[in-house]
């Protein structure tokens, strides 16, 4: 069973390789980071990790036993109480259920362990499963967007209501 862990620098070469290896899956259905992310990122990793250990992320790694990344799940721009959800899972472990249970984790440990009350996402009306995702692990629509030029949805949950 694949493990949630928080981020760190020994994660570094996992990290690279599963963003590589999903660049073109991603970008289906997510904005592309651009080949300035993966010319610089051991440099963007170092500037994250320090973020987060000034409390402004919380960012999260889903790990398989042999140590390759699955996907990851974030917390960034921490804020009074609030914080923004990102997520992305391998395409090799799509559809199995990985992304809502990593989500609901990050949840708990929202309200648990990182203090948070709120929780804020965005999504492509195009992205299903992403949607469904959100609707699992107690997200509610609370209005329309534009996402790199596509229409989308915001969301947000209530840390402190039961999903």
């Amino acid at each position: 069973m694949p493990e949630l862990q928080r981020l760190g620098p020994d994660h570094a070469p996992a990290l690279l390789a599963f963003e590589r290896e999903n660049r073109a899956y991603f970008a289906g259905s997510i904005p592309d980071r651009g080949d300035d992310y993966f010319a610089h990122f051991a440099t963007r990793l170092s500037e994250l990790l320090a973020e987060q250990d000034a409390g402004l992320h919380h960012l999260h790694v889903l790990v398989d036993g042999e140590g390759a990344v699955l996907g990851r799940v974030n917390l960034i721009d921490v804020a009074d109480g609030c914080a923004e959800l990102g997520y992305r899972i391998a395409e090799r472990a799509a559809r199995q259920g990985l992304a809502t249970a990593a989500v609901a984790e990050v949840c708990d440990l929202a309200a648990t362990e990182y203090g948070l009350t709120a929780l804020r996402a965005v999504t492509t009306l195009d992205n299903a499963g992403s949607r469904a995702v959100l609707a699992r692990t107690g997200f509610v629509p609370t209005g329309e967007i534009e996402l790199d030029g596509r229409p989308g949805l915001s969301y947000t949950r209530d840390l402190r209501a039961t999903p």
